[in-house]
């Protein structure tokens, strides 16, 4: 098997961080790889905004509890989150989003950390604050959220993998 496919195998959500920052070079690595993902006819309609500004990630994460209703951090007390928005304009956004967060989530792995999915994205850039957020950050247009990839150094062992359920898989030959 080749070390790729391991890596896809082996990678897990992780649910709990460091609060020590990854260097930036790595992080721009981890964005590079999600800006490669397919998106239909290459449209590219993903952005990312990285946000590393601690008041800003707490900022978010209150905002995520909120849509949750929860009061903790929804974020594991990553110092890193990748925000992922598509341009409701193309008609393959949504998975072109998703397409993005895999690679995110992969290529994290692929360098050592620690990443999880985390959701609400869409309600929280619908929100008068999300889009006061966008705005100030000069991002115009009609944008869904699509997910938080949240990362940063795994704060205890790394996730096991849990066995795969049987009879998913249908052949037709």
């Amino acid at each position: 098997m080749s070390e790729f496919i391991e890596k896809m195998k082996s990678r897990r959500s992780v649910r709990s961080f460091k609060s020590e920052m990854p260097p930036k070079e790595v992080i721009d690595e981890i964005i590079s790889a999600g800006l490669y993902a397919p998106s239909g006819m290459n449209r590219q309609p993903v952005i990312i905004v990285a946000v590393t500004n601690k008041e800003m990630r707490d900022r978010l994460s209150r905002m995520n509890a909120e849509i949750m209703g929860k009061d903790v951090d929804p974020f594991y007390n990553a110092p890193v989150v990748l925000i992922v928005l598509a341009d409701k304009a193309a008609p393959t956004y949504l998975y072109d989003g998703t397409l993005v967060m895999e690679n995110l989530m992969l290529a994290a792995h692929d360098e050592g950390l620690g990443s999880c999915w985390i959701h609400r994205a869409k309600e929280e850039f619908e929100s008068k604050e999300g889009k006061e957020i966008l705005k100030s950050l000069g991002i115009e247009g009609d944008y869904e959220g699509i997910g938080h990839c949240v990362i940063g150094y795994v704060n205890g062992e790394y996730p096991k993998t849990s066995p795969r359920r049987e009879n998913r898989v249908f052949y037709v030959e």
